[in-house]
Order: C-alpha cells, then structure tokens, then sequence
C-alpha cells in the first residue's frame, strides 16, 4: 500500500478518534494492509508506536481483547501538571528557614504552615487557586524537601539589628535571581570551630569501648576546617589548616577551588558569595577586600559579596554541611590529621563525598592595608546604598592590551 498524504491524515485521524483495544486493532490492520515493513513505516511516517501495533496484532489475531489497568498506574505527581511548583516552594521557604540549631540534622525548621505555603504560592507565584493541590499535599511536599514546621527556643536569634529584615529582603532577591540566571554561580562559604587533635572524647557517644579523656587538656595539634559549598550543586569542599583562617588563607582557597572546577562552569561570569560577616572576610576588612579584588582581576569574574547579618548565620547554607560532619565523626578519637582528614573524605552530603584538602602553608595574621591604599582600592568598591557593609560588588579590571 503506498501511503499518500491522504491516507496519513485519515489514518491518523481515524486513530485519535478511537480508543483502547479498537484503536490498537485499526493500527494494527492498517499495518497489514501496508504490507512488509509496515510496523517501521507506521512509526515513521504516522508517529505510532510499534510497542502499541505488536499488542494491537495480538489482539487482532487472538480475537481476545486487552483490557487497559489503568487505575494500576496511580496518581502522578502534583508537579506533573505544575512542574516549578517544588522550585516555587522551595524559595518561598528558604526565606523563612533555618538550619538546626544544634547541627545535628540536615533538617531546615520553618515558620511557613502548609496553608499559609498555600496563600503564599497564589499571592507570590500568582498560582491559580483551583489549581493548586490541597494543604496536606503541600505538606508532604514540603516535608519531602527537609523543610519541618518546628520553632525551639534554642533557635531564636539573641539579637536582631534594624537592617536584619532589610538584608534579608536583599539576600532573597539575590538567590532567586542567581537561579534564574546561568552566569552567576552562588557560593557559600564559612568556617567551623577550632578542632583539637588528642585523645578527646568531644562528648560524642558511640557503641564501641573506646578510652577518652574526658577534658581537653593539652591537644597534639589543631586543625580549623573551612568549606565552600555550591548550594544549586549540593558540592562541599574543605579545607583544613593548622594556622588561623585569614584572609590570605580564604583567598588562596578561593583561587584553588575555582581553578579545580571553572572548567566545568565556562557561562559563569560571577560569584555570589553567602558569608557571615565574621572579623577575617567582613567588608572592611582591609586585607581581605585587596585580596578578593586580585582574585576577581586573576580569573576576570564579578564578585558579589552578600552577607548575613548577626547572629543569623544559621542561615548560611553551608552550616547544614558541619552538622553532618560532626554526626560523622562523633564518638570517634580525632588524635591525627590524617584521621581527620579520613574522616572527612567518607563523610556524604546527599550521597556525595566532598573533596578534602590539608592547607601546610603557614599564614601570617594582623596583616593589612594603610589607609591610603584602601582608600585607593575602595573606588572599585560598588556598596549597596544603605546596606553598604552587607552587600558589596566588585567588577574586574580589564585585562592589560598585548603589545
């Protein structure tokens, strides 16, 4: 049979008008009347699939017909029919969101009922209201992305500055534009408390007989932990130190972690830094904003230094990641860097491995800029009017012309 223009879009037509076993056994005559080669031609020139001509031609030639289960499929998904619907809800809550508080969990405790997601998702993400799944729906959703409905006593912020509300506003701009936008690749980074090197109980608690003194008295050694964390990327890596974190330190951190993993970012033409304005990386820090600055001229990138405010740096993502650190190496003797550092490697965040490094360098601390020079360097500086310490932008300088 030769398939003219005519008889594919009577076929066709005919084949989405009927149903179930009817449609199969038409598709599967209209197959043998095509003759040799009809199946691969069917699915060629008509777009039908040859799984439903075979069962078509069993039925056909069986006379039984199959009765379609599809009560047996289930329900799909509520973000089947609504597929930003997780994104969408995941930044709403990340705004009302902390870690918790004792960074034993990857839980993230929320102020947002399931009701008021609900309200928050047609008033912010203009979702029709008839279309939306139901409040318990939305709970389980959000239950599903770590997100619990918990307010302790322990994770109320002791103080509250009046830009708090203000930065936060700004900061929640920032994420959701980052993720829109491929260019721009938000990093979090943050260090974790002194570690003492001995044989210390840490109060950690395990099931096997392990003898530990039960106060630090003179460690071995210390190592200082500090992470930067993809947020959109669910990557950790740490690097651990045996001097303080200072500047120098972060910038050299900086530097060899974009040169490990900038081959696989060539669209990201900026940095979104999430910090906790701490005294070694806070905006004014002298040494800290030069270095910076050299980074972002060495590998021409913008850089947006966005921070939290005080006494919220639970909110900083990468703070989830030490939880789980902690929980992983709990009970156990940290007496060598190199348990440690294994320790640190078999740790998982969402069932990956972090990359570990050992920083031997020796860094230098009190190292800064005269006034002068700041001075100089301030003109690349572009501060956020009125958040200026929070929120600072630092574009690269051209390259210098060959020749």
């Amino acid at each position: 049979m030769e398939l003219t223009e005519e008889l594919k879009e009577l076929f066709t037509k005919t084949a989405k008008a009927l149903s179930g076993s009817a449609r199969r056994i038409f598709m599967a005559d209209v197959v043998e009347k095509i003759g040799w080669g009809g199946q691969r031609r069917a699915e060629e020139e008509l777009g039908w699939n040859r799984g439903t001509i075979q069962k078509g031609q069993h039925e056909l030639q069986s006379g039984f017909s199959c009765i379609d289960n599809f009560s047996a499929r289930g329900r799909k998904p509520a973000e089947a029919n609504l597929p930003n619907l997780l994104d969408d809800i995941r930044s709403i809550a990340d705004f009302q969101s902390q870690t918790d508080p004792t960074f034993k969990t990857t839980q993230l405790y929320t102020r947002l009922t399931a009701a008021e997601m609900r309200k928050q998702l047609v008033l912010q993400k203009n979702y029709a209201e008839d279309k939306l799944p139901t409040e318990e729906t939305i709970r389980v959703k959000m239950n599903a992305l770590k997100y619990r409905l918990h307010l302790v006593q322990k994770s109320r912020p002791l103080k509250k500055i009046p830009e708090t509300d203000a930065i936060f506003d700004q900061l929640d701009l920032l994420h959701s534009a980052a993720r829109k936008d491929g260019s721009v690749l938000r990093i979090s980074t943050d260090a974790k408390a002194l570690l003492l090197l001995g044989p210390f109980s840490r109060r950690g608690q395990t099931r096997a007989q392990i003898r530990a003194m039960d106060h630090d008295f003179r460690p071995d050694q210390t190592l200082t932990p500090w992470g930067i964390f993809l947020p959109d990327h669910n990557e950790l890596y740490l690097y651990f130190t045996a001097t303080k974190v200072t500047p120098d330190f972060i910038a050299d951190c900086l530097s060899d972690f974009w040169q490990m993993i900038s081959w696989r970012f060539p669209e990201v033409t900026t940095l979104l830094f999430n910090q906790d304005n701490g005294p070694d990386n806070n905006s004014r820090r002298t040494q800290f904003m030069k270095r910076v600055t050299e980074f972002a001229d060495q590998f021409q990138l913008t850089v947006v230094l966005a921070y939290y405010p005080p006494y919220h740096s639970k909110y900083n993502p990468i703070e989830r990641t030490w939880g789980i650190l902690e929980k992983h190496w709990n009970g156990n003797l940290l007496d060598t860097v190199n348990t440690v550092l294994k320790f640190a490697e078999t740790m998982t965040w969402n069932g990956v491995h972090p990359v570990v490094k050992l920083v031997e360098k020796v860094y230098k601390t009190g190292v800064r800029l005269t006034q002068k020079k700041m001075d100089e360097l301030e003109k690349r500086f572009e501060r956020l009017p009125d958040l200026d310490k929070w929120f600072v932008k630092i574009v690269p300088d051209p390259p210098p012309a060959l020749g």
